[in-house]
């Protein structure tokens, strides 16, 4: 580990102890913060399917979202959601598969992310950003979601109640928001159980719901799409501990599909998996 990362994990956890010590709620806070700052903008190289396609933007809570629409005039319409710290340039392949198809395709950066504006966002932001693209792109009939934004769609569908018709593609979705909470603590190797209540606290202050809220595996049952669920064994950002539970719950609409040594990021590059996504949605 560089040791500019070192001093880093070691200053965030000092001032999350410090704080929590001195002022729980604030600790809490700072804790938010954390959790919700992406590492990294992309800065990467921009997908050549979407530079060929039209700049599309719009307005959310005084932030401007920006993304791209391709191929206007297809007879379905895809949106694809990135995850966190990451773009949609990164899913520039299957849109061009997409686009083969004769689909519609959208694709937006969440705040926070890529072109788009903002420093922090959280999976409430992210909800809200989808069912805005809902309003004023859809109807939407397929969703392609990788990551955080598997979670955000999620949280978006249950709210929005949308037919039965409509298909989507869950690649490693964030599955469990208790788990990445006890990753991101575990990273920064802060073991105070005091942290991590007033963290909990503070994301129920905030939104209303306690962090187990936040959770595929609750969201998903109420939603009555047909789902297709990615997932990798060796996915250690999403673990497959959180996948299996929901596939003991034997949802009806859910179909499983599991990979072995692509992990988190290769599994929405390799070609098996976008050829499974395609014949899913048609």
């Amino acid at each position: 580990m560089k040791i500019q990362k070192k001093l880093a994990i070691a200053y965030f956890r000092t001032k999350l102890n410090l704080l929590t010590l001195i002022h729980k709620r604030s600790g809490g806070k700072a804790a938010f913060q954390i959790f919700c700052t992406p590492i990294v903008k992309y800065k990467g190289k921009p997908g050549l399917t979407f530079i060929a396609g039209k700049p599309a933007s719009f307005l959310l809570n005084k932030q401007w979202i920006r993304g791209a629409e391709c191929n206007p005039v297809g007879h379905k319409t895809v949106l694809i959601l990135h995850g966190f710290s990451s773009s949609y340039h990164k899913f520039d392949h299957i849109a061009a598969s997409f686009i083969e198809k004769n689909y519609r395709v959208l694709a937006f950066d969440a705040p926070a992310h890529g072109s788009s504006d903002g420093k922090m966002v959280n999976a409430l932001d992210y909800r809200n950003m989808i069912i805005e693209i809902i309003r004023l792109y859809g109807p939407i009939n397929f969703f392609v979601a990788h990551s955080f934004g598997g979670l955000a769609l999620c949280l978006a569908l249950e709210k929005e109640k949308i037919s039965s018709n409509v298909k989507l593609v869950l690649i490693a979705p964030a599955t469990e928001t208790t788990t990445a909470m006890d990753d991101a603590l575990r990273f920064l190797n802060i073991t105070n159980i005091n942290v991590k209540e007033a963290l909990s606290n503070h994301i129920e202050k905030y939104s209303g719901y306690p962090p187990e809220w936040f959770s595929v595996r609750r969201a998903i049952q109420n939603i009555k799409a047909k789902v297709l669920w990615i997932h990798d064994y060796e996915d250690f950002v999403t673990p497959i501990e959180d996948v299996l539970k929901v596939q003991a719950d034997k949802p009806e609409n859910v179909e499983f599909y599991f990979t072995r040594g692509l992990g988190h990021q290769k599994i929405y590059r390799d070609s098996i998996v976008k050829q499974k996504i395609i014949e899913f949605l048609q």
